[in-house]
């Protein structure tokens, strides 16, 4: 793929992804009788893969929602600012076409805050703060930290930190059935949990350190310079000692330098950096 022709057109698409059933499953149905020995071992064993076959993608998504609404209550509502929105949903599906995950649908909103974050639920959902935003002096800014969030949805990074739920034990679809009884105890207890994962505790050091590095690669990718991210960063260590912790990437993701470091260290990736797309002033016009 050119890496430039987004660039050069500023369009992306994004296209839903249609995931099958459990094929084997139903077919060893229809050959075995459901009242013998063989069918009670059946069961026994669809119980084993059922409890460790991943979670489907509308079931993500209908947790990723179910979070959303949290990440409004707690962050704010999208800003009034409809050419900003559409702006930053062209650069995100962009990024996103370029992921390692780019065939389900992907969305992204500013919200009205002046705490510095960025946070992606399940399923595709993407949060970036006005105040984090407002860090920013170039598209490849925005594409590297886009790219970042997106890279926590494609390598499932929400769902991984909480996979021992007992919620997930057997459930490979959400529907109404596993929303009722001790199931729907479980999974409120769940949503509890990723909530504090997402927006209290933050998820694991090395989630963070392999989402920055697919920021990296994603923007490269797409065309941009892939230093973007790091420069955001920078930009947040420069600002981080008047700035609130509470909620934001200082309190949620690695200190600042070791992963300024890290990053640094990666771009010997990419000799060609220098030579991509940095847009300082197509991001002038649209972000501010």
């Amino acid at each position: 793929m050119d890496r430039r022709k987004f660039i050069l057109g500023l369009a992306a698409t994004a296209l839903p992804l249609a995931l099958p059933g459990s094929v084997m499953a139903g077919f060893l149905d229809a050959i075995i009788d459901p009242n013998s020995k063989e069918a009670k071992l059946l069961s026994g064993a669809k119980n084993v893969l059922s409890s460790s076959q991943q979670l489907d993608y509308q079931s993500e998504r209908a947790i990723g929602e179910r979070l959303a609404v949290e990440g409004f209550r707690r962050y704010g509502m999208p800003v009034q600012d409809q050419p900003l929105q559409h702006y930053v949903n062209l650069v995100g599906l962009a990024v996103a076409t370029n992921s390692p995950r780019p065939n389900i649908p992907y969305r992204f909103v500013v919200v009205d805050s002046q705490v510095q974050n960025a946070f992606a639920c399940p399923g595709g959902i993407i949060f970036v703060t006005s105040a984090l935003v407002g860090t920013m002096t170039t598209e490849a800014q925005l594409a590297g930290i886009l790219s970042h969030e997106v890279g926590h949805v494609a390598l499932r990074h929400a769902l991984k930190s909480i996979q021992r739920s007992q919620f997930f034990t057997g459930v490979g679809q959400i529907t109404a059935a596993t929303m009722k009884g001790d199931k729907g105890a479980q999974f409120e207890s769940m949503i509890g949990d990723l909530q504090n994962v997402l927006f209290d505790k933050g998820l694991d050091q090395n989630m963070e350190y392999e989402a920055d590095a697919s920021a990296m690669e994603t923007a490269y990718r797409t065309g941009y310079n892939p230093a973007g991210i790091t420069e955001v960063l920078q930009n947040l260590q420069r600002i981080e000692a008047g700035s609130a912790k509470k909620g934001s990437w200082f309190s949620t993701h690695p200190p600042l330098p070791s992963r300024i470091g890290k990053n640094q260290a990666g771009m010997r990736k990419y000799p060609d950096a220098a030579k991509l797309a940095v847009l300082a002033d197509r991001f002038k016009t649209q972000a501010r």
